[in-house]
């Protein structure tokens, strides 16, 4: 058994500033998906680390009074 015949094949990663032209209609809206799902991560982590942050503030800031 050949272990490329197991393995899945490498996904193709969209990157900022890629070329589209040679894209399909298909393609680019699969990548606005991808990247319309990759900034919704994004701000989920961000709103976590600010809540993060918050609490950190609001703990040292209440220590020191």
């Amino acid at each position: 058994m050949d272990w490329d015949d197991v393995r899945p094949p490498a996904r193709k990663s969209a990157s900022i500033g890629d070329n589209l032209e040679t894209l399909s209609v298909a393609e680019l809206e699969e990548r606005i998906g991808a990247f319309s799902d990759e900034i919704e991560r994004i701000r989920a982590e961000l709103e976590r680390k600010r809540a993060h942050e918050s609490a950190a503030a609001a703990l040292f800031k209440s220590s020191k009074s």
